[in-house]
């Protein structure tokens, strides 16, 4: 499955591949595989993504075009 918001939300934060990859404890070449859809994201890479961006994890799934988190 492809998540072009993961890229999308990256470069928002003019960050790269290999800074991700270093949030998540992994190498660039896996979060890579993520963005293009080859890898399939862990759900606890998804959840601290959505916490470092401040999105809800259905944005990045691209389930809602809301990028609020939801309430505690």
């Amino acid at each position: 499955m492809h998540f072009p918001r993961l890229r999308d939300l990256r470069e928002d934060k003019d960050m790269n591949q290999t800074e991700i990859a270093r949030l998540l404890f992994t190498s660039q070449t896996v979060y890579s595989r993520y963005e293009r859809g080859v890898l399939t994201i862990p759900v606890e890479h998804l959840m601290i993504l959505a916490d470092f961006y401040g999105v809800s994890t259905d944005y990045i799934l691209g389930r809602t075009n809301k990028k609020e988190p939801y309430p505690d």
